[in-house]
């Protein structure tokens, strides 16, 4: 059976590079570590989609084109029920945890975050696997400096990473396309394991 693999971003060219795109950039890195297809367009869902085989296992990466609020609606599309749901792996911003680092989950509350939570009501199902990367800036002796205040938020989840962060991402990208690989070829309790 094939696993869904979702970058949860923003479509258009002013969100290119923002934090609140990490989970989008993160897809389209592994898309192209992993040589799978070129993106199509997919106008019925309204997102991009690579296809391709991990392993021996079937994988349809799709990134939303609509705003990350109505993420789920893009999703449906491809995950037509809530035990399909169990074989997808949303990748997205965590402002929970520093830049540089991720976590996996599965079966979990959506932390506030808009493009999870439009999963969820869609789907109607929080049993499916995330990949949360972290994009909060963190003190000399790693504390999380977390932004506070709905407004201030908004603002920084829509900056643009400084090009010194985009080598970090870079590292965690790499470490992000390790873990989708062994979350399609062995599941989600053994990348958990390896990687958390």
């Amino acid at each position: 059976m094939a696993w869904i693999i979702v970058g949860l971003g923003n479509p258009g060219y002013e969100y290119e590079g923002t934090r609140h795109n990490t989970g989008r950039m993160a897809v389209e890195y592994f898309a192209k570590n992993a040589k799978l297809s070129e993106w199509k367009e997919d106008t019925k869902s309204k997102s991009l989609v690579s296809r391709g085989v991990i392993g021996k296992t079937l994988v349809a990466l799709v990134l939303p084109n609509t705003f990350m609020n109505k993420s789920g609606a893009a999703v449906a599309k491809f995950v037509k029920s809530p035990k399909a749901a169990e074989r997808m792996a949303v990748v997205y911003d965590d402002l929970d945890l520093p830049l540089g680092t991720m976590k996996i989950s599965y079966n979990r509350g959506s932390g506030g975050h808009k493009g999870v939570e439009s999963i969820m009501k869609v789907l109607k199902t929080k049993k499916f696997t995330r990949v949360r990367v972290g994009v909060s800036q963190s003190t000399a002796s790693g504390a999380i400096r977390k932004p506070v205040g709905e407004k201030v938020v908004v603002n920084y989840i829509l900056t643009k990473f400084k090009p010194h962060e985009l080598e970090q991402l870079k590292t965690i990208f790499k470490k992000v396309s390790r873990a989708l690989e062994v979350i399609a070829t062995e599941g989600t309790e053994r990348a958990m394991n390896e990687f958390n």
